[in-house]
C-alpha cells in the first residue's frame, strides 16, 4: 500500500475500526475491573476515543488529562466528556514526550496503548517522571499469548496487523516492559482473550508503583 494511502487509512478508517473493536465487552470487562482504582489527578496515556471515561470513579478523581497523538481519536473522546463530574483536558502528544510537569499525577492509566506506542520504554520513563513519588501506574493491555504456537503466529502477523490496526503490536510483553522501567507490579493479572479475539493473546493488567 502506498504511503499516501496508508496516511489516508490511518486518519479516516483505522481510528474508527480501533474504536469499534475496543468497545467490545472483551475490553470493557477489564476496564471495569481496573479503571475505578484511579484517584486524584489522573493522566491517561493513550486516551484514544475516551472509552475509559464511563469507568472512572467520580468520587475519587479530581482531574483527568487525556494524552494521545491522534487528533481523530481525541475528537471522538471530546464528544464523551461533556457530562462528567470532574475536569477533563485532552492533550495531543505522544506518550514519549508529554508537556506535563514532574510529579504532576497521582495516577497514570494506560489501557490498550502500550501496544501502539512506538517507543514504550521512553513512554514508561515519561510516566515515571510525571508521577508523584507515591503515585501509581494502572495498566491493562493485551500481549504475548501463553502458547508457543500462538506466539509464533503473532510474530508472523505482527507487521500486517499493525498496518491495519493503527500501529498495534501483537507480540509485546507488558509485564516485562513495566518491570524493566523500574516499576513494581502489585496484583498482576493475566488471562486469555475470548476465542473471537484469540489473535490478541492475553490480557495483562496490574497496579504498579515506582521502585528505586
Amino acid at each position: 500500500m502506498c504511503r499516501s494511502c496508508l496516511s489516508w487509512y490511518g486518519q479516516r478508517i483505522a481510528p474508527y475500526l480501533v474504536h469499534a473493536g475496543c468497545s467490545s465487552d472483551a475490553f470493557s470487562r477489564m476496564r471495569r475491573r481496573m479503571v475505578p482504582h484511579a484517584k486524584g489527578v489522573v493522566v491517561e496515556v493513550g486516551f484514544g476515543s475516551g472509552l475509559n471515561l464511563p469507568h472512572y470513579d467520580t468520587a475519587k478523581v479530581t482531574r483527568l488529562v487525556g494524552v494521545d497523538p491522534d487528533a481523530t481519536m481525541l475528537a471522538l473522546a471530546k464528544r464523551r466528556n461533556r457530562v462528567l463530574a470532574f475536569d477533563v483536558e485532552c492533550v495531543q502528544a505522544g506518550g514519549e514526550s508529554m508537556p506535563l510537569a514532574d510529579g504532576f499525577a497521582d495516577t497514570v492509566v494506560v489501557a490498550y496503548a502500550f501496544c501502539t506506542v512506538p517507543e514504550p520504554e521512553a513512554a514508561l520513563a515519561e510516566i515515571r517522571r510525571i508521577l508523584k513519588p507515591d503515585g501509581r501506574l494502572i495498566f491493562l493491555e493485551h500481549g504475548q499469548a501463553n502458547a508457543n504456537w500462538r506466539r509464533r503466529l503473532q510474530d508472523r502477523l505482527n507487521r500486517p496487523w499493525g498496518a491495519l490496526a493503527g500501529g498495534c503490536n501483537l507480540n509485546r510483553d507488558p509485564f516485562q516492559l513495566v518491570t524493566s522501567a523500574r516499576f513494581d507490579i502489585r496484583d498482576p493479572w493475566q488471562e486469555r482473550f475470548p476465542p473471537a479475539f484469540w489473535l490478541l493473546g492475553s490480557h495483562y493488567a496490574g497496579i504498579a508503583i515506582r521502585s528505586e
